[in-house]
């Protein structure tokens, strides 16, 4: 099982966290699709605590985290 962990404002109207089986995505931009997030509204993404790109592969026990770009002072 792949956990997705969704982070500020990428939550609204979503949940938290997703679990979703190895074999419906093959990479991240697949996952962003599936949950209906656009790439530009990313701007940080780990897979297991790593910085990967869209393109990155996923497979069993990952966990992908996705931020979304924070503003502040």
């Amino acid at each position: 099982m792949i956990e997705v962990r969704l982070f500020a404002g990428l939550r609204q109207g979503r949940q938290k966290i997703y679990h979703m089986e190895p074999d419906s995505v093959k990479n991240v931009q697949d996952i962003m699709d599936v949950l209906n997030i656009q790439r530009e509204e990313v701007n940080i993404l780990l897979i297991n605590g790593f910085h990967q790109k869209p393109e990155t592969a996923v497979k069993d026990e990952d966990i992908v985290s996705l931020f979304p770009a924070v503003g502040g002072g």
